[in-house]
């Protein structure tokens, strides 16, 4: 490329860092991370490099108005604010298919809170192949690495998704009727047994508290590390890209108008359960602080 020209990678999940450190300007190097489908979509992550140029920056915000896109700036880490927040989220959505709930009561239910789509449908709709190979990857490179085997299950059985008429629906009537899968219903079954997991009823409450809070704690790391800017940076990410509830404002928001010591006190009732990652529900710093000093995510 001639001098001065913007390099800009679409990667959700590789370092920025690493790419701009191969080049010999890594001033000119940066993240544009659209989200699919990018005609429709209106986020776009912009991620700074810790050599980027302040004017590489600017000329990228720049290009997202042109575009008309919703541009938030994000600093370098796996999977930038949405993806890295997402990851839990999953997570969670996995464990309470192995402790009971189906594929389709967890989507009901967080569709009913007024998500666009519940964790099933969406892995169906990207391609359940896509998170299935970022996982590989992290249990390569993160020892102790965490995370329920099932999905992978589910795509060493060739259920990528709709693509491939069938994840963790079927499809028999196209892409956008999904119906309950019986195949899916015995790998669950089979996950459980070998488990030894005994199935328990779990309430659409539960369900809902557990996603969202687990997209909350995150939330709370990447504002503490400096990775989000503020904590409305954030909730916009989530309403322009992930389908949260207009109406709640984005999960920071909608965990201040809860009250952070009552959204700690819902994350150490989820400890208790020794399926969910007990660990995984330790509060983030700045939400142990905030909630101590009975402050909120948008006025800190």
């Amino acid at each position: 490329m001639k001098p001065g020209a913007i390099l800009a990678t679409n990667t959700s999940t590789l370092d920025v860092n690493r790419i701009a450190g191969f080049t010999r300007r890594p001033r000119d190097v940066l993240g544009t991370h659209f989200f699919s489908p990018a005609n429709v979509m209106r986020l776009l992550e912009i991620v700074r490099g810790t050599a980027t140029a302040p004017e590489v920056l600017a000329t990228a915000l720049k290009l997202g108005k042109t575009l008309r896109k919703v541009a938030v700036v994000s600093g370098v880490c796996d999977g930038f604010i949405g993806n890295r927040m997402l990851e839990p989220y999953t997570k969670q959505a996995a464990y309470l298919v192995e402790e009971g709930a189906t594929p389709q009561q967890i989507d009901c239910a967080i569709e009913a809170f007024g998500f666009a789509m519940g964790p099933f449908k969406v892995g169906d709709l990207v391609g359940n192949d896509i998170s299935w190979s970022i996982r590989k990857r992290r249990r390569v490179e993160r020892p102790g690495y965490r995370f329920s085997t099932l999905p992978d299950r589910l795509c060493e059985l060739g259920r990528f998704g709709q693509k491939a008429g069938g994840g963790w629906y079927d499809y028999p009537e196209g892409p956008g009727k999904p119906e309950a899968s019986q195949a899916v219903a015995e790998l669950i079954a089979t996950q459980r047994a070998e488990l030894g997991i005994a199935q328990r009823s779990i309430g659409d409450v539960e369900i809902v508290d557990r996603l969202v809070f687990a997209l909350v704690n995150e939330g709370a790391r990447i504002l503490e590390e400096g990775i989000a800017a503020r904590a409305s940076d954030i909730d916009v990410v989530y309403l322009t890209g992930y389908g949260f509830p207009a109406a709640r404002g984005g999960p920071m928001f909608h965990a201040d108008l809860m009250g952070l010591d009552q959204v700690r006190r819902r994350m150490r009732e989820f400890a208790r359960n020794p399926h969910g990652d007990p660990a995984f529900w330790t509060p983030a710093p700045l939400l142990e602080r905030l909630a101590d000093a009975g402050g909120t995510f948008n006025a800190g």
